[in-house]
């Protein structure tokens, strides 16, 4: 008797195949930092850094929240004290003319400080009733300014509670008098940052741990609020590839345009605020609590 035997032979391809069908996209690296590149300390000499904002030169300008000072990185690598009394100001952003937007809490204002240091009051109430101490802002296109006012008691002020019932966000219409409220659902806003186009904002409720994104509307109003991550932050910005970093507790997480994770940059500290600087826009600059960091990268600040 015959036993006949037969032997499957599976095509190479098929095994290929299943090899990449179930390889970790964790494995497959970003692309958006420069090769071999590490965070760099450039100084930890401070007692809470915040509010990087970017000039039309490179330069970055930070804020030393606690001691009321803001310090300036230039494209040379050299660290400054560029202004002390700034009413404790915590997130900036420059403005078309040079000027350096903030939002100083010291008395809950907008400030306008000129390249000369001169301080101009923007915006000091809402409906006549004290801010709850603006946080972080983003200037449009048009001059608006789109700004966070969480509460955080501060130990320089006399009020314990807040004048305001909600946590909202606001817009500031360039030329106008007053800000309108375009939304207060929110457990605590913080980090905000407007799309290189200017269609989209996003907004970190920090105090729910989530991110959204919204349509902007051409009078400044919100539209099409959804969630885009299951993160909050403290402060935020977008590169030329539309992907967004968020800062938090240890180090600074990116997502791309779908809202996917695609890359942690670890810092021994917890992370308040980041921003591209250097004359190429490509250094990515790291407020993370007494220190500063920076970081070579393969995309641009927008």
């Amino acid at each position: 008797m015959r036993i006949l035997i037969l032997i499957v032979l599976f095509p190479l391809t098929i095994w290929n195949l299943s090899a990449s069908t179930f390889k970790n996209p964790q494995d497959e690296k970003s692309g958006i930092i420069a090769e071999n590149a590490k965070p760099v300390l450039i100084s930890d000499q401070f007692k809470f850094t915040e509010g990087p904002a970017v000039n039309k030169n490179g330069d970055v300008f930070f804020t030393d929240i606690v001691e009321g000072k803001i310090w300036k990185y230039s494209t040379e690598g050299e660290l400054s004290l560029f202004m002390d009394k700034t009413g404790h100001s915590d997130g900036m952003y420059f403005d078309k003319k040079g000027n350096l937007i903030t939002a100083a809490d010291e008395k809950n204002e907008i400030w306008q400080i000129s390249p000369d240091k001169k301080v101009k009051v923007l915006l000091d109430n809402f409906e006549g009733k004290k801010f709850n101490g603006p946080n972080d802002l983003w200037i449009d296109a048009k001059g608006g300014i789109f700004f966070t006012d969480p509460y955080y008691q501060r130990p320089y002020w006399e009020r314990k509670k807040p004048d305001l019932s909600n946590q909202s966000v606001y817009y500031f219409p360039k030329g106008s008098k007053a800000a309108f409220v375009v939304d207060s659902n929110f457990v605590r806003p913080n980090g905000i940052i407007g799309s290189a186009d200017g269609k989209n904002l996003f907004v970190a409720d920090i105090g729910d741990k989530k991110t959204y994104k919204y349509d902007i509307g051409k009078k400044g109003e919100l539209y099409n609020r959804r969630l885009f991550a299951d993160m909050g932050s403290d402060g935020m910005t977008l590169d030329n590839r539309g992907n967004l970093y968020l800062t938090g507790r240890g180090g600074v997480t990116v997502f791309n345009p779908d809202g996917k994770k695609i890359e942690h940059i670890a810092i021994p500290a917890s992370t308040a605020n980041v921003c591209f600087g250097g004359k190429n826009r490509d250094i990515l600059f790291i407020t993370a609590s007494k220190a500063v960091y920076t970081m070579k990268m393969n995309v641009r600040g927008i």
